[in-house]
């Protein structure tokens, strides 16, 4: 017996059950959480106003790879990343260099985690408690550094609504990745699933994403997007404020 609930201590499932049955709020219908990859400018510029405007909160998963060093016209500074912040925003963590944890060595990725949460420091941004999968491929060595060292969420892949009775919050799901050829429907369906205790997570990278056009957003129709969170009266929060509905007191 002793065995067994050993075994089941260390249980995701278990862990997210309880953290279920002891939420210190229930989930609301219609709960979606916005979640914005890859220190994109027009984050800064474009997405935060707009979400200001409609009082949405969102988290931005911040990298260093790709071209974030040298081009500062489509990538943001840490100082936009702090104002970030500062206007309440949440800043994740989506590594130093953006390669796939399932083909980093243990050490490799230890390092690039650490480094963005050392920047973090660095700029006055709270260490992050929301992590982002590059690429959106997991391994369980990801998973169990980054609960070892205090992560609460990471994001995946997918495309279904985070369930938090079946699964692990450290490969939570997402409902909908923006991508050119996303249309509103698809949203809207997105959206939907937000209900009986599920979970909307939306990925969304550049608005627009001149470097990386595969995962672009057109502004025009991710303003209809958020108007349509506005519409269906969505509770619409960064992935660390999923705290105060799963958290156990």
């Amino acid at each position: 017996m002793k065995a067994l609930l050993a075994a089941l201590s260390f249980s995701s499932l278990t862990l997210v059950l309880c953290w279920q049955l002891c939420a210190a709020e229930p989930i609301p219908d219609k709960l979606v959480v916005l979640t914005f990859d890859d220190s994109v400018a027009s984050q800064a510029t474009f997405v935060a106003p707009l979400l200001k405007k409609h009082g949405f909160g969102a988290t931005f998963f911040i990298t260093e790879g790709f071209e974030f060093l040298v081009d500062k016209k489509n990538y943001m500074t840490w100082e936009q990343i702090k104002a970030l912040h500062d206007q309440g925003f949440e800043i994740g963590n989506h590594t130093r260099k953006h390669a796939g944890v399932n083909k980093q060595k243990p050490e490799q990725l230890a390092a690039d985690v650490e480094f963005i949460e050392q920047q973090c420091l660095k700029f006055g941004i709270p260490k992050p408690v929301s992590f982002c999968y590059p690429g959106y491929a997991t391994s369980e060595t990801a998973v169990k550094l980054l609960r070892e060292r205090g992560y609460s969420f990471a994001r995946a892949g997918g495309a279904k609504a985070f369930d938090p009775m079946t699964d692990d919050p450290l490969t939570m799901p997402q409902a909908f990745d923006g991508k050119p050829d996303s249309t509103l429907e698809q949203f809207k369906a997105a959206v939907a699933q937000a209900k009986d205790g599920k979970i909307a997570v939306m990925t969304f990278h550049g608005v627009p994403d001149i470097k990386h056009p595969w995962v672009n957003t057109d502004p025009a129709k991710f303003e209809a997007y958020m108007q349509h969170l506005k519409d269906e009266g969505c509770t619409v929060i960064a992935m660390r404020d999923l705290l105060k509905y799963l958290a156990a007191k």
